[in-house]
């Protein structure tokens, strides 16, 4: 005869593991727990999209509204990267001349000198004294004519459709080829960016002894010989910029040179339009999409979450762009935008991603280690961004501990 202790045990056992079973039937599956990790007070589900892709099966783990058009904010600046290592290549570099019209008389040039822009979005007052430091070792003191800003390699549209007014000089520095230190004097915007360019050179050669007049605004001539050049950093080391600190005003004007060098257009337009021929080229699906600008700031882009993960597949997939991408993203925990987010052991240096916050969007796209392409678009009018971006950590913190 079983022991009377021994039969309550017994079913103690039972009784828990039926329990436990019935548990387990009602525990949500990864697909109820991503969702639910996406929910956020003031973040409605019918306004957000999400997506996640096994990298090693290339197959969805989660979709969410993923064919919803939505404004990405500074998402838009992912297909901006991948274009760019494309069509300008990781060793592109932006430069600014000094071009002299007329010709050199022992220590005088006779004639002008024109500073003609190519874009630049870190040219600076140094660049502009070393630009003087060259003219002075070739020789030259004194200049009889005016130095002329050119900044016709780009248009002369300074913002971009669906901009707020504000939005030049307070979320980017005006769109033109030729702008020195962000269009600012004295940590104030200048009225007129090439302007103020040509005077900070003015000042470095009056600073170097060599004699020249006020600057004007025009174009060079196509007699002109160069005299000097400084160039930028490498675009590998600019897309850090653009994708880890989200720098808006890098992204418009490596757009802009895009269109210019590909299709001979120095303008938003015709870098839109290249980014959106490479990615349909590469096979990433564009219903509902429209690339408007670079940064994300216009309120006329749509992005979808379907797009945004097929482009870091593609990524990902693609050995020319791979690793010079992945590394211009930010590092959770440790780097750009998100320093100071997903710092948890799980997911610090884990997750790279690209942050986007407007007014009315958020967003965070990007890997969880070599495993997961992740998407989670967010809109509303106005967004609750820290709710937003807490569902969004949630999200990939879910990612980051399936096995």
């Amino acid at each position: 005869m079983v022991p009377v202790r021994t039969l309550a045990l017994v079913a103690a056992c039972v009784c828990g593991l039926v329990l436990a079973s019935a548990a387990a039937a009602k525990a949500p599956s990864l697909t109820g727990q991503l969702r639910q990790s996406l929910a956020a007070p003031g973040v409605s589900p019918g306004s957000a999209a999400a997506m996640a892709i096994d990298l090693r099966t290339g197959k969805t783990v989660f979709a969410q509204n993923a064919d919803l058009p939505l404004q990405p904010a500074s998402n838009e600046k992912l297909g901006v990267a991948y274009t760019a290592l494309l069509e300008l290549g990781p060793d592109y570099r932006f430069h600014t001349q000094v071009l002299g019209e007329g010709r050199r008389v022992g220590h005088v040039w006779r004639g002008r000198l024109v500073l003609k822009g190519h874009g630049d979005p870190t040219l600076s007052s140094a660049d502009m004294k070393t630009l003087a430091r060259k003219l002075e070792r070739r020789g030259i003191r004194q200049v009889t004519g005016r130095i002329v800003a050119d900044a016709s390699w780009f248009d002369g549209r300074w913002s971009v459709l669906g901009w707020r007014s504000s939005y030049v000089n307070s979320e980017s520095a005006p769109l033109s080829a030729l702008v020195v230190d962000r269009g600012r004097r004295d940590r104030r915007p200048v009225a007129n960016p090439p302007l103020a360019a040509a005077a900070a050179l003015y000042r470095a050669l009056r600073e170097r002894g060599i004699e020249v007049r006020s600057p004007i605004v025009g174009r060079a001539g196509r007699a002109a010989t160069p005299l000097a050049a400084v160039r930028s950093q490498r675009l590998a080391r600019l897309l850090t910029a653009i994708n880890a600190d989200s720098d808006n005003y890098t992204a418009e004007l490596v757009l802009k040179a895009i269109g210019r060098q590909v299709l001979g257009k120095g303008t938003t337009a015709a870098g839109a339009a290249v980014v959106r021929r490479d990615l349909k080229a590469a096979g990433v699906p564009l219903t509902g999409v429209r690339v408007v600008d670079g940064s994300g700031l216009s309120r006329a882009n749509r992005a979808t979450a379907r797009q945004l993960a097929a482009l870091l597949v593609v990524v990902w997939s693609d050995p020319r762009v791979r690793s010079l991408f992945r590394g211009s993203l930010a590092v959770a925990g440790i780097s750009g935008t998100l320093e100071r987010r997903l710092e948890q052991r799980r997911v610090r240096g884990v997750v790279r991603a690209k942050t986007g916050t407007t007014r009315v969007a958020s967003a965070l796209s990007g890997y969880v280690g070599t495993r997961y392409a992740f998407v989670v678009v967010q809109n509303g009018d106005p967004i609750a961004s820290y709710a937003a971006r807490e569902a969004q950590d949630r999200f990939v913190r879910k990612l980051a501990s399936l096995p």
